[in-house]
């Protein structure tokens, strides 16, 4: 069921173009990678917060 062959992959463009028209895809796929950079860039200020937590405290902070 996972097997897509060239034909298939064609008819899937072809509905897409005509469901959204030749103009609104290179929109969509601009909203498609400001949407992937924004998860990127969500995902890594997330592992930097986890690290920063994870990493012992030094003397100076633990008195503060």
């Amino acid at each position: 069921m996972g097997n897509f062959g060239a034909t298939e992959i064609i008819l899937i463009l072809l509905v897409v173009v005509l469901l959204f028209g030749g103009r609104k895809i290179p929109e969509l796929m601009k909203g498609i990678g400001q949407g992937m950079k924004e998860f990127k860039k969500a995902s890594r200020v997330d592992d930097d917060a986890d690290k920063m937590s994870a990493e012992p405290k030094s003397k100076e902070e633990e008195k503060k």
